[in-house]
């Protein structure tokens, strides 16, 4: 029996679409969901909020020049249009329009929400343009994205990953006396949860955050009636910072996020700035709202594996060709570029080195690395295969550079030529242009293309992986008072609240010394250097100690040491080499970073690599010690995590 097709029902203040499936009502004109009709619930959604505290867009903004923090906006709608009605599809617009009169008190944006239900889908789309026009004013934009708060008397399995997934406290644990904040809001120990077997548990919303690249789908289930609620986010081409920037997910509501711009693991550089009259326009979406079931009886977690095969159909089906926009180009109206990495270093082979699962994209032309900190355009991105050829899809008219992040080497491949992305009808070669009658975008082949890593000399010591994490070295257990089951034993054991101060616990007397050839980085190299605790509750910068053996000293060429970080918050890192006291370091990189990855759990925030030269005069044959001193101390949240240190001898004439 095939499918019934979409109905639209439209009343004096909502509009439903149902497609049989299930029934989705919209306030009007303001384009809130208020109610998800599904499996015999009459709604999914937590019925005792109000309902502009449903199923909503928000963002954060600032009218100001500096500052993450800023005015909390639920985006509702002025003015209800029908984009698109019959029984294959239903499109929904809900626009608000900015004047000069709204100046200081709303966004200068104009916004178009828009939701679609699709015949016979399971779940309902939405996407939104955001347009900034010329002689606007200047403002921020901290963040924006979709919230669902799902009915907590339903909804108590969370998954966002096979191995991170479980029953979830209820929001009224969070609240006294029933829960005590700690050191931040968003962690809070369960003091007298309403399930025991959660008592002394630490919930923290940022313990399930998730890397870019890793972020496709995420939601809840109910148990009675086995019923899943799951958020699909099919590319990642609207989201900032590149597939490494981390968002939130699910946490605790139980709440289901659609993050599409955020300044978290990142801080102020990742927060898009628009001068007064800067015109820009972006289409956020569209995703998809995923709902399922299963047979009383069956195990409720086979939604998740259910949800996980929509997504792999979400993303295949990408980019998508029912959305009615303009704004939102199809497929024929991309273009492609393929290609393939290889690395050159020839301090690790003589021949070109193919890498598997190298990250290759496109982002907005800019400097090395400047990809991480993109945050106003779109961003495409892929994986070598295990030959480092790569093939990047769908990608929007433009320009663009063409980025690589390669695991196991250091640095940013950067292809400085600005590429333009057309949707001609033709296929680009790199040094000659071939006429096609082909009705899809442009094609670009860009060849073998070559990535020689920074590096001088040979490797006399490393410590770590250049990966742009910090999960290889020491994460120590979690305090017993702070502990979150999900992650006891598992890969993500850095998910733990309070691992920062266990470094004053295990180096009450002195900091961390790590013996070249004698210690184990897994063991032996905290995670993060971060400030000591001290007696009287302040804090004190901290000097790790990297000791080793020059059994010949060049004293004609320089050294190089190379140190990759792979978070910086409000820190600074200064190198000194066989005097701790040298009033001047060798090497400052002066104030850096915002991430606030250490208070979050993230194990990186963006990545940073310096290269010190090490003059021959500065060492000794035989034993040295190089000091890595992180002096700003003013809470416990300052300092950096090391993703990867190399100590480079002098080149040889040989390797030349």
């Amino acid at each position: 029996m095939a499918p019934i097709g979409v109905e639209l029902l439209v009343q004096d203040h909502h509009v439903m679409m149902d497609n049989g499936i299930l029934q989705v009502t919209l306030s009007k004109p303001e384009g809130i969901v208020t109610g998800i009709r599904y499996n015999g619930i009459d709604n999914l959604l937590e019925i005792r909020n109000e309902e502009s505290n449903r199923g909503y867009w928000d963002l954060v903004w600032n009218s100001a020049t500096t500052g993450t923090t800023g005015i909390f906006d639920v985006i509702k709608g002025t003015s209800f249009t029908i984009i698109m009605e019959n029984e294959e599809q239903v499109e929904l617009s809900f626009t608000r329009t900015w004047d000069p009169s709204q100046e200081g008190k709303l966004v200068p944006l104009n916004i178009d929400k828009r939701f679609i239900m699709l015949r016979g889908s399971s779940g309902f789309y939405s996407y939104a343009i955001y347009e900034h026009l010329k002689d606007w004013p200047a403002f921020e934009l901290g963040e924006t994205r979709i919230a669902f708060k799902l009915r907590k008397d339903k909804f108590h399995y969370m998954a966002m990953a096979d191995n991170r997934q479980r029953y979830m406290p209820l929001p009224d644990d969070r609240s006294p006396p029933r829960g005590q904040a700690l050191a931040y809001p968003e962690a809070v120990l369960l003091v007298n949860p309403v399930e025991p077997e959660l008592k002394g548990e630490v919930d923290d919303k940022y313990q399930y955050s998730c890397d870019n690249k890793d972020n496709k789908v995420h939601g809840w289930i109910c148990t009675e009636p086995p019923v899943g609620f799951w958020q699909i986010t099919p590319s990642t081409e609207f989201r900032s910072g590149g597939p490494f920037k981390q968002n939130l997910t699910s946490h605790v509501g139980p709440t289901t996020l659609a993050m599409f711009l955020s300044a978290h693991y990142a801080g102020e550089d990742l927060v898009p700035k628009f001068a007064a009259g800067e015109e820009w326009k972006k289409v956020f979406g569209p995703v998809f709202m995923y709902v399922n079931s299963a047979y009383e009886g069956n195990d409720p977690l086979s939604l998740w594996e259910d949800a996980k095969s929509q997504m792999v159909m979400e993303v295949q089906c990408w980019p998508y060709s029912f959305p009615a926009s303009e704004e939102f180009p199809k497929s024929y109206q991309r273009g492609n570029v393929r290609g393939r990495l290889l690395i050159q270093d020839r301090y690790v082979s003589n021949d070109y080195i193919s890498v598997n699962g190298a990250y290759v994209g496109l982002a907005l032309p800019g400097d090395i690395g400047s990809w991480q900190r993109e945050c106003k355009d779109y961003q495409f991105w892929t994986t070598t295969d295990e030959d480092g050829y790569f093939r990047i899809n769908g990608i929007r008219t433009g320009d663009y550079n063409l980025n690589a992040s390669v695991p196991g080497f250091i640095g940013d491949y950067h292809y400085d030529v600005v590429m333009t992305i057309t949707s001609a009808t033709k296929v680009l070669k790199r040094k000659k242009e071939i006429n096609s009658a082909s009705n899809v975008g442009c094609d670009i082949d860009m060849g073998d293309l070559v990535y020689e890593p920074p590096r001088d000399g040979p490797t006399l010591w490393e410590i770590g992986i250049p990966d742009r994490s910090a999960a290889e070295f020491y994460v120590p257990d979690p305090n017993p008072k702070y502990i979150n089951k999900l992650f006891v034993n598992h890969p993500d054991r850095f998910r733990q609240y309070g691992l920062w101060e266990r470094y004053s616990e295990l180096y009450s007397d002195q900091d961390l010394v790590y013996t070249v050839g004698v210690s184990d980085y897994s063991k032996d190299w905290f995670f993060a250097q971060v400030t000591r605790k001290k007696e009287d509750n302040k804090y004190q910068g901290t000097t790790w100690q990297i000791k080793f053996n020059l059994d010949n000293l060049d004293q004609t060429g320089s050294y190089k040491l190379r140190v990759a970080l792979a978070s910086a918050t409000f820190s600074e890192l200064q190198v000194r080499v066989n005097d701790p006291k040298a009033n001047r370091p060798l090497f400052t990189s002066g104030m850096i970073g915002r991430d606030n990855s250490i208070a979050r759990h993230g194990i990186h925030g963006l990545y940073w690599l310096y290269n010190v030269d090490v003059p021959s005069s500065r060492l000794v044959e035989g034993d040295n010690i190089i000091y890595l001193t992180q002096p700003r101390s003013t809470g416990p949240f300052q300092g950096i995590m090391y993703d990867y240190l190399r100590f480079e001898g002098p080149s040889s004439p040989s390797s030349k």
